[in-house]
């Protein structure tokens, strides 16, 4: 059966986070398709992983034989995030906007997880092609024509790491507008939002049943 790598990353918890409220609706139709598959979940705002250091850095370029203590144990916490990647037939991201850009503890889990010679830089990799799918909800409107669409930074960024780095095959999935039922200066937006997120909670419920379709044809 399948195996879904399933990343959170949103510092909001169930039911206050739009991130984790879309990939849930993801997960749990992928789950209906696959109760008998595995599900790694890793939560990155409860248990961050650790941000990359000159040790981990260095030792991913350096033979094994070779790594200093030091080295030897930064590295270790790599790979055990780079085989649960490599494990995976297919990846769901939870990935907020915060400040124009993703959570600094999802950019922790992505420093971890590419290695040149491994999971980039190389045909051989075992992530290529895997799909991946990130929730890229945010709280304004940021798509083309919008005045802050230049502030985009979100998809931007995953697309350069995803596709031309790792050789990913990607999918978003965008409920935005999420601060509307908060801020009184959106108020008008609300049903904007509304329709947003319906639409997202939709894709998500569709895609996973598509997906783990096609994995399971």
């Amino acid at each position: 059966m399948a195996t879904l790598l399933h990343i959170d990353s949103s510092v909001f918890p169930a039911g206050a986070s739009a991130s984790r409220a879309v990939a849930d609706a993801f997960r749990t139709s992928w789950e209906e398709q696959h109760p008998e598959g595995t599900v790694i979940h890793r939560d990155l705002a409860a248990n961050p992983v650790p941000h990359i250091t000159a040790d981990a850095h260095t030792a991913g370029f350096a033979d094994p034989a070779t790594h200093t203590p030091e080295q030897a144990a930064a590295f270790a916490e790599r790979v055990q995030l780079i085989e649960e990647l490599e494990q995976a037939d297919a990846v769901l991201i939870g990935a907020p906007m915060y400040n124009f850009a993703i959570p600094s503890t999802l950019k922790a889990w992505l420093d971890n997880v590419i290695l040149m010679g491994r999971t980039a830089g190389t045909e051989d990799s075992k992530i290529k092609g895997t799909p991946v799918t990130v929730i890229a909800s945010r709280g304004g409107a940021y798509g083309p024509g919008t005045p802050r669409e230049g502030f985009e930074y979100v998809q931007t960024y995953l697309r350069a790491v995803f596709v031309d780095a790792l050789g990913t095959e990607l999918e978003f999935i965008v409920p935005e507008l999420t601060m509307a039922p908060q801020n009184p200066a959106m108020s008008d937006l609300v049903p904007l939002y509304e329709a947003s997120r319906e639409r997202a909670l939709d894709d998500a419920a569709t895609k996973a049943k598509e997906l783990a379709e096609r994995l399971a044809a």
